[in-house]
Formats: C-alpha cells, sequence, structure tokens
C-alpha cells in the first residue's frame, strides 16, 4: 500500500467527503444523517465553525478518511476538544485510523494547548474502542439510548484523554 498522507481539508474535497459519508458503514457509526447532499459538504467546507479543523487521510491521491477536531471555544473549556472520524471501508485495518489519530493529538498536544480530548462512540463498535484506547483514550461512563440508529436506540460510551497522563479518580 502506499503511503498514508495527511493534509487539511480543502473545498475540493466535498464530493469525495459526499462518498465517504454515503456509506452505510461509515455514517451508521456517526451522529450523521444518510444521504447527506453534496451541498451541505461545500457549504460545511466554505464555513467551518471556530476552532474547527478538517484533516484528510489520502491514499494514492484518494481520500482514505477524515478527522474533525474542534477546539472547545468556551472561555472555561479552551482545554477541551472533541472530534469525529471517518474511514472508508476499503481502507479499514490499513492504519487511516491511526494516522489521522496521530495528527490530531499533535495538534492538540503540541500547537492548540489542549489539556482533554473527549469523545464519544457507540458501545458496539469494537474497532473504534480499539483505536481510542490505543490512543489512551478511557471509558468515563455510558450513556443508555443515546443515539437512534437503524430505527432502535443504541448506547454510547463517553471517552477521554488527558494530555497529563493524570490517572482517573482520586488524584
Amino acid at each position: 500500500m502506499s503511503e498514508i498522507v495527511i493534509r487539511h481539508v480543502e473545498t475540493t474535497d466535498a464530493q469525495a467527503l459526499h462518498h465517504l459519508y454515503s456509506q452505510t458503514p461509515v455514517y451508521r457509526d456517526t451522529l450523521q444523517l444518510p444521504l447527506p447532499s453534496v451541498e451541505s459538504w461545500h457549504k460545511r467546507l466554505a464555513n467551518p465553525e471556530p476552532g474547527t479543523h478538517n484533516l484528510a487521510a489520502i491514499i494514492d491521491e484518494q481520500l482514505a478518511g477524515q478527522l474533525v477536531v474542534m477546539l472547545n471555544q468556551r472561555v472555561r473549556r479552551r482545554h477541551v476538544a472533541t472530534f469525529g472520524i471517518g474511514v472508508d471501508p476499503r481502507y479499514h485495518g490499513k492504519g487511516v485510523g491511526s494516522r489521522l489519530m496521530q495528527a490530531m493529538i499533535d495538534l492538540c498536544d503540541n500547537w492548540a494547548a489542549i489539556e482533554r480530548i473527549e469523545l464519544t462512540v457507540f458501545t458496539d463498535n469494537p474497532a473504534a474502542i480499539a483505536l481510542y484506547r490505543k490512543f489512551g483514550f478511557e471509558i468515563e461512563g455510558t450513556s443508555r439510548a443515546y443515539a437512534m440508529r437503524d430505527g432502535v436506540l443504541v448506547d454510547a460510551y463517553h471517552m477521554a484523554r488527558l494530555r497529563s497522563g493524570q490517572p482517573y479518580g482520586d488524584a
């Protein structure tokens, strides 16, 4: 396999992102709705929210995955970021998610003064949970009936990684 190149998402990536998030194995493990429009991707890329950094994983000039990290803009939570990630099923198990996670953590730890990165993940997504654990994320709690998926309410874990490496619990 060719090298995985990480770069910032460009407005010209709207069609590729539309394709990525139109795939059932991708959108069903996110909070995105099926059948996104290309226009919605154009708007999202043209007008990003403040504190948003949108990364693309490219293999052989093809978009293999995307990670968007949102740096919290609220005064008392500026030390916190959250993110969402999607990997094209053709590239599962090829290191795309790990490369995107490495780039995001480098941005948060070394450039944005982020102390805490948090996320939610469906409890029945063991591949994603394993990826997050690989990068030091720990489960902090569970939300029952968190989101609708395929006509059923599903549970989600809340996970976080502290830059300090502080253990959770009594310190």
